[in-house]
């Protein structure tokens, strides 16, 4: 198993540096805008390489202070919450506490307007007069529950419907004491130098099939998202609301099944794009390359984030592509760990196997083919790395139907992701912060900041360089072992010659990545078998187990 493995890293002779993705992505923009309009980003000391976090929103304003400021503590700069769900109701199933006048709270405010359907928008949320913009809004304060009654009209601009046909919705649903979870968390943001991305309003799923959205209604929940950005753009125009997050979500393909979910992108992209221009999205589709499933290839998903970003209606789009690697979708592993066991946790999804039987082919690949298919289209390639592990009985993490995961797990994730220019992980509360059945993986990755992360390694056979991606790689020094002619084992150690800590910025990558080189002085390629290589940083940290693939 994969945690048994050495923690050398095992290199190839002969290896064009980066190969792999060069052939597809051009230099200039790997991961969709050209290296030049990179903004200029610090870099964290000692940060880790994920750098924001889904969190669950409080409605207490310390809560969400200390939220962010232990992801701030870790590297973090960015905070994403998952949105609500616009739900059809009947008058029967309204919240019981929301009366006026001893009456349903929707019925009194639509008085003798033609109500069509009747909608929950129940986000704990307390809006207040703001969000109250026609003559029929109402706000509801009742038994200590604070409600927003909006009456929105089925046709036309405005409050007036233009063929008498109007839709209810029940909004809020918090303690009428209660801050409002999305202004608290985007005021902490702005006090930290953080920035906060909201979830948006999303539709229910359909009955067939499951996975996409009910389009029944997706009139109103235009209608609605606009009325929830306007809300947003009174209350929470600060410059911590870095923007807002689609929550529904999609496999990364092409496949034209998903278009209703393309088109619920689309449609509120634009009304971002119209109500707060200057703000981003962020889209999180999934890879999912598990081949008993009829996995998605890497052709399909190079297609399909294409199609994703094509969505974008002039935002800056962030498609932050899910690793798969917290519910068994997708697998981290390189080209010469295809033929071991896949590691407990992915076993509990996909069965026992090797990697390479389990899975199309590794992250890796796919974030190289992203990076391709995103290029030139103005959308930015994230990665959202899973920061939890399919459960076991060895990994509980509360009543979640996840399980904690390690940070040695995590480390080999972000082996894989290094293209994207953001690094996010879902998800902070629980997985970060539950004990589980040992250390919190907060605990874990604090105490391991300066631990260094190999991404990519390779020969240069006309110089005998070696040159090293990773994080964390400043002060290393390297113990190269390869077998010569004779069959006999060489061992040489070498300190690096040269850092390029900024090569993640100047290449549009993730901005903690950074270029080591080695002047090896090996022999060439071609003289040359299988090597390994041990890595140690000036921390005395030695790398986790990193092996490069062949171009």
């Amino acid at each position: 198993m994969l945690a048994a493995l050495s923690a050398a890293i095992l290199m190839m002779g002969g290896l064009n540096f980066l190969s792999s993705t060069a052939k597809e992505v051009q230099e200039s923009e790997s991961v969709g805008r050209a290296a030049d309009s990179v903004p200029d980003e610090s870099k964290p000391e000692h940060g880790y390489p994920i750098s924001g976090y889904f969190i669950m929103a409080s409605s207490r304003d310390a809560a969400n202070q200390k939220k962010l400021a232990d992801i701030k503590a870790l590297g973090g700069d960015t905070v994403i919450t998952f949105g609500t769900s616009l739900r059809p109701a009947t008058l029967e199933t309204l919240p019981d506490d929301c009366i006026i006048g001893g009456k349903p709270c929707a019925r009194v405010a639509a008085g003798s307007l033609n109500v069509d359907r009747y909608f929950t928008f129940l986000d704990g949320s307390n809006w207040g007069s703001s969000a109250l913009k026609c003559p029929n809004d109402r706000n509801v304060n009742y038994n200590g529950q604070s409600y927003s009654v909006l009456v929105l009209p089925k046709s036309g601009q405005g409050c007036t419907s233009s063929d008498g046909r109007y839709d209810v919705v029940v909004a809020g649903g918090s303690s009428s004491s209660a801050v409002d979870p999305s202004h608290s968390v985007a005021t902490a943001a702005t006090n930290l130098g953080m920035k906060f991305y909201a979830g948006l309003p999303a539709p229910v799923q359909g009955d067939e099939p499951a996975y996409l959205p009910d389009l029944s209604y997706q009139t109103t929940l235009a209608t609605f998202t606009s009325r929830f950005l306007s809300y947003q753009a009174e209350v929470n125009d600060v410059p911590g609301l870095g923007g807002f997050y689609h929550h529904t979500e999609m496999p990364l393909t092409d496949s034209s099944v998903f278009d209703p979910i393309l088109d619920l992108y689309a449609s509120q992209n634009r009304a971002i794009r119209r109500v707060l221009p200057n703000r981003q999205a962020i889209v999180s589709p999934y890879i999912d390359a598990r081949t008993a499933n009829a996995g998605i290839s890497l052709e399909k998903a190079k297609a399909g984030i294409r199609r994703i970003a094509a969505t974008s209606a002039g935002l800056e789009l962030n498609i932050a592509v899910q690793d798969g690697m917290g519910t068994g979708k997708g697998g981290a592993f390189s080209d010469n760990e295809a033929n071991l066991a896949v590691d407990p946790f992915a076993a509990t999804i996909v069965g026992q196997g090797a990697w390479g039987a389990k899975y199309i082919a590794p992250n890796k690949d796919y974030f190289s083919a992203a990076a391709a298919g995103i290029a030139g289209t103005g959308a930015v390639l994230w990665a959202n790395v899973e920061g939890m592990a399919p459960a076991t009985d060895k990994n509980t993490c509360g009543d979640s139907r996840r399980g904690q995961t390690t940070k040695a797990r995590l480390d080999r994730q972000l082996q894989q992701v290094s293209l994207a220019r953001k690094t996010v992980s879902f998800m902070w509360d629980p997985y970060f912060t539950c004990k589980g059945t040992g250390t919190a993986l907060q605990e874990q990755v604090e105490s391991g900041l300066t631990t260094p992360i190999v991404t990519d390694a390779a020969v240069q056979p006309s110089t005998g360089h070696i040159e090293v991606l990773g994080f964390n790689l400043e002060g290393s020094k390297i113990t190269l072992m390869w077998t010569n002619q004779k069959g006999q084992a060489v061992e040489k150690s070498m300190n690096s010659s040269a850092l390029d800590a900024s090569y993640g910025i100047r290449k549009g990558m993730n901005p903690n990545l950074e270029k080591a080189t080695f002047e090896a002085g090996i022999p060439t390629a071609k003289t040359l078998k299988d090597y390994k290589i041990k890595l140690v940083n000036r921390w005395g940290r030695t790398a986790a187990e990193f092996y490069t693939r062949l171009p």
